[in-house]
């Protein structure tokens, strides 16, 4: 399999003040641990009609940005590679790898290096995990949460929020499309029929906002809002521990590494 020379990492950011720091210091650590295996790492953030702070915290962390004016996250996704690929066309599109979170995300310090492993052993798609900011949630929504989740197992659900892809994978199925949500989903499947090698893994979660009302109607947020309480009633989950034990677990504020739950997708 081609070893990947460079990686780029896409932001979208809509009015992400309050999140923005801790995601960019995040990456920052990951993109540290990363150069010494590649020759360049470089973060993208999209600023995609943001009126608050958040290019200011942007230009701080002396990232790259990109400004946009769509409130479509899928349009900000595909500005945000479009950039990264201009940038290093000097690289080969297989030799290109496109690291991809949210604003509102944090991510651990092996993220990126994780990713590049897994690269290196066949993968043309990471599908990593996510786990949401359990202080954000309430006794009930923590238990249901550990109730269907297996910490080190991949269970394949795509998030934009922890979703690594060869360039060439990318484009040749297209690239993102303008969606305001599920534009992830959407490119894994077409990645998928155009016969990207798709992995799973839960070896470096992600961990993102555990807020009810995310930038769409749907995502993540909705999840949480919606179907995770429903599942609580459903289930008659509960407990003070299990919301204990989730919130002790909140990362990235230490380096977790859960044992490898990588496999095809």
């Amino acid at each position: 399999m081609t070893a990947i020379e460079a990686i780029g990492v896409v932001v979208p950011a809509h009015d992400e003040e309050e999140l923005l720091g801790a995601c960019l210091a995040a990456l920052a650590r990951a993109a540290q641990e990363a150069r010494p295996l590649v020759r360049d790492v470089r973060i993208w953030v999209v600023l995609d009609a943001c009126s608050d702070r958040s290019e200011e915290i942007a230009r701080a962390a002396g990232v790259e940005i990109v400004r946009v004016d769509a409130c479509n996250v899928g349009r900000a996704r595909a500005a945000g590679v479009e950039a990264l690929t201009a940038a290093f066309a000097d690289v080969p599109p297989a030799r290109l790898w496109i690291g991809n979170t949210d604003a509102d995300s944090t991510v651990p310090p092996h993220w990126l290096t994780d990713q590049l492993r897994l690269a290196d052993a066949g993968a043309d798609v990471v599908i990593g995990t996510v786990r949401p900011d359990f202080r954000d949630l309430s006794a009930e929504q923590c238990a249901a949460w550990w109730a269907t989740h297996t910490p080190g197992v991949a269970n394949g659900h795509v998030h934009g929020a922890n979703l690594g892809v060869r360039a060439s994978a990318l484009l040749t199925a297209g690239g993102y499309a303008p969606l305001a949500e599920h534009e992830d989903v959407d490119l894994v499947e077409r990645m998928r029929q155009t016969g990207a090698v798709c992995v799973a893994a839960d070896t470096a979660w992600v961990q993102t906002s555990g807020r009810t009302f995310g930038r769409t109607d749907g995502g993540y947020a909705r999840y949480l809002r919606e179907d995770l309480i429903a599942l609580a009633q459903r289930t008659g989950a509960s407990g003070s521990e299990a919301a204990a034990s989730a919130r002790s677990e909140s990362a990235p504020r230490r380096e977790v590494r859960d044992r490898d739950g990588a496999g095809r997708a």
